[in-house]
C-alpha cells in the first residue's frame, strides 16, 4: 500500500446522505438539499480522473477509503465591525456540528460507487474520515470540498476481474 488507487480532490460544500422525510402525499425525498450537488460534484470528479485511464475497473477488492472534508466557519466565529474577518478567539478548531461525519461518508461512497470507483461500497473494508474547517491542517482545502484517496487492501494482480 504505497500510492493510492485513485486521489480526487472535491469542490463543493459537502452534503449528508441519510435522514429521509416524507411528504404529505407518502413520497420519500432527502433531509438535505446538498446531498444531490455534492454527490454530483463527486462524480464528476471521479469520471474526470477515470477518463484518462482506459484501463480502470471499479474496485471490488477491499479498500481503505480516506476522506478530509473541508468545511466553511460559520459567520458567528468571525467578529464584527473593524474585527471583521478575523477569527474570534473563542471560535472551536474542530466542527463538532452538523453535518454528521458518518453521513458524509455515506454519500460520498454512494457517489465513488456511481461513478465506477467502487463495484460497490460494501467493498469499503477501512474507513479513514475527518472533518475540519477550510485552512486548518492537512488535505484541507482553500474552499469547502473534500480530498478523497482509495487504496487497495490487497495485490492489485490478485483483484478478481468481474
Amino acid at each position: 500500500m504505497t500510492t493510492p488507487a485513485l486521489t480526487l480532490t472535491v469542490y463543493g460544500t459537502p452534503g449528508p446522505q441519510g435522514s429521509k422525510t416524507r411528504n404529505r402525499a407518502g413520497a420519500l425525498y432527502e433531509s438535505s438539499a446538498a446531498v444531490k450537488p455534492w454527490r454530483e460534484a463527486v462524480k464528476t470528479a471521479a469520471l474526470d480522473a477515470l477518463h484518462h485511464d482506459d484501463a480502470w475497473m471499479a474496485l471490488a477488492c477491499p479498500v481503505l477509503l480516506d476522506v478530509t472534508f473541508s468545511l466553511r466557519r460559520p459567520k458567528h466565529h468571525y467578529g464584527s465591525g473593524r474585527n471583521a474577518g478575523q477569527l474570534k478567539p473563542s471560535a472551536p478548531y474542530f466542527p463538532t456540528g452538523k453535518p454528521d461525519l458518518d453521513k458524509l461518508v455515506r454519500s460520498t461512497q454512494d457517489a465513488l460507487k456511481d461513478a465506477g470507483v467502487l463495484a460497490d461500497d460494501s467493498c469499503v473494508t477501512d474507513v479513514r474520515t475527518g472533518k475540519r474547517y477550510v485552512l486548518t491542517g492537512e488535505d484541507t482545502l482553500r474552499t469547502p470540498g473534500a480530498v478523497i484517496r482509495v487504496w487497495r487492501l490487497n495485490d492489485p494482480s490478485k483483484e478478481p476481474t468481474p
